[in-house]
């Protein structure tokens, strides 16, 4: 099909988001679908090699638009959308997809959160009353729980899809042993925890922080972050000797972090906040680095919530109450005194990643059509 996806990213950059969106597109391009992407333009946009910042195999035409407010982006987006003969709009915003079934178009919605502001919802509820060919994708159980018992979001079956994130499996293929990862990075030889991501609240850097100060034999790197966040955590960690904030790593690079890790971290909060910093994701989210972990084929130890469980369990991971740093420190105690155990259930956890490869994901999305 010939696809224009329509979203709000700023690419390139190091957010999540624009992350996600660039690996979405280029999975539905890999299975063979022409794609062009429309974001916003934004200043000081970096004249970078993008399909190498963002490690997507199958890159595609992308096109920066002009607009006076993010606000009116999705409408200016959607006529330019038009200039395409789109088969299919492919979009994170509810607004285009509205337009797009108004317009007898084909539509792909995809949800990371519930709709919000004056009129978000109204544009969520047009989406789903309007006829159509249509799709709402929802990356966790738990957010199509919310849309439907809060936002009236009742479709037919076949038009909803739960379709977490991914990831590449062959970017992980042919990684060195822990120990050969920390000498090719420069790492210390000693037991290494890591952590990848941003340094946003809720993301865990205070409670990787109070390990580190109660395991002084046990290294901890966290890869991510933007050099404010990092220079602050490293002033922070001041006089910690076995800890240390590297900042952002590019995407294609990650696997060879992860590799040097004997145990890798997720400590998210009962509250994440975003680069918006306003509203929590902890109920909904579907971590992008929780795939790759699995695919790096190293343990995991996560935060106990619920909306990680609709994916890891404990034949795949180690889970700790948020808050509780003394249960933190246990479990990470016992899993680096364990090999067996970590080798256990890293085996189980790189099994279960095969159904979570972004190709896969884009065949469920369209499945049918």
């Amino acid at each position: 099909m010939n696809i224009v996806a329509i979203a709000g990213s700023s690419i390139p950059s190091d957010t999540a988001n624009s992350i996600q969106v660039m690996k979405a597109c280029s999975a539905l391009v890999e299975l063979g679908h022409s794609l062009t992407l429309i974001v916003p333009e934004f200043a000081g946009r970096p004249q970078i090699d993008i399909q190498r910042h963002y490690g997507i195999p199958c890159p595609f035409p992308i096109e920066w638009l002009p607009s006076p407010s993010r606000r009116l982006f999705p409408i200016l987006a959607f006529g330019r959308a038009l200039r395409h003969r789109p088969e299919l709009i492919y979009t994170w915003f509810p607004f285009s997809a509205a337009l797009g079934l108004l317009a007898r178009t084909p539509v792909v919605l995809e949800a990371h959160f519930y709709p919000t502001g004056r009129f978000g919802p109204l544009w969520h509820w047009a989406f789903v009353h309007l006829p159509g060919q249509k799709r709402l994708v929802c990356i966790t159980q738990a957010l199509l729980d919310i849309l439907e018992r809060d936002f009236g979001t009742h479709l037919r079956p076949e038009e909803i899809v739960i379709a977490p994130n991914g990831v590449e499996l062959e970017r992980f293929a042919s990684l060195p042993n822990p120990e050969q990862a920390r000498r090719a990075l420069g790492l210390p030889s000693a037991p290494t925890v890591v952590c990848a991501g941003h340094l946003y609240p809720g993301r865990g850097a205070d409670l990787f922080l109070e390990l580190a100060k109660s395991l002084p034999e046990v290294q901890f790197v966290w890869v991510g972050g933007r050099p404010a966040d990092v220079q602050e955590w490293t002033r922070r960690a001041t006089g910690i000797q076995n800890i240390a904030f590297l900042g952002f790593v590019p995407n294609h690079e990650l696997p060879r972090y992860l590799a040097a890790a004997d145990v890798l971290l997720m400590p998210y909060g009962r509250v994440i906040l975003g680069s918006s910093g306003s509203l929590s994701s902890a109920a909904v989210a579907s971590p992008m680095k929780m795939f790759e972990y699995m695919a790096a084929g190293r343990p995991i130890l996560s935060s106990d919530l619920p909306v990680i469980r609709e994916v890891l369990d404990e034949t795949m991971a180690v889970f700790a109450p948020p808050e509780d740093v003394s249960a933190w420190r246990s479990a990470l105690i016992e899993l680096l005194s364990d090999p067996q155990r970590r080798a256990r259930l890293a085996a189980n956890a790189r099994r279960v990643i095969e159904r979570y490869t972004w190709s896969a994901r884009a065949r469920a999305i369209l499945a049918g059509w």
